[in-house]
């Protein structure tokens, strides 16, 4: 098989294992996707386009994931809801030997207790990920979100 292609496969099965960790709830698991010096941002894309550097979130470690799922858990209140991810577009724009810049496109639908559904956010991801002890880990990972506004509380990571 194709060296590309495997690589490919194995950006997608992290990508999927990644946001199926958001949409079951399984948020503490949710760090371990990252290295420890890593960054996690969401962004507005009119923020990227002015090269203003200020999103809506931000974590600059591990230490601050893990922090935000505790956050989740025990100080946030907010209405209980389901996410679904979905992903498309898998571009790799930069591959060193141990590194691997890509992106992709992302849709997150919100369905609310009473049974409805609307986009909650839609944008792209700027990935940065490297191989640790034999797997793929994100260094860096950017939401970039089409819109300048987040339509509900921003209260689970995209």
């Amino acid at each position: 098989m194709n060296e590309e292609l495997i690589l490919r496969l194995e950006i997608q099965a992290l990508l999927d294992a990644y946001v199926a960790t958001i949409d079951e709830d399984r948020i503490e698991d949710w760090p371990g996707f990252f290295t420890e010096d890593c960054l996690y941002e969401i962004i507005p894309k009119e923020n990227v386009d002015l090269g203003l550097p200020i999103g809506i979130m931000r974590c600059e470690n591990s230490r601050m994931l893990r922090d935000r799922v505790v956050s989740l858990r025990n100080a946030n209140i907010f209405s209980p809801a389901t996410y679904r991810h979905f992903l498309s577009g898998l571009t790799i724009t930069d591959r060193q030997d141990e590194a691997i810049e890509f992106s992709c496109n992302y849709l997150v639908i919100n369905t609310n207790q009473i049974g409805q559904s609307f986009v909650y956010q839609t944008g792209r991801y700027q990935d940065l990920i490297v191989r640790q002890e034999g797997a793929w880990r994100f260094a860096q990972k950017r939401a970039i979100f089409d819109t300048s506004r987040v339509q509900t509380l921003l209260a689970i990571p995209v």
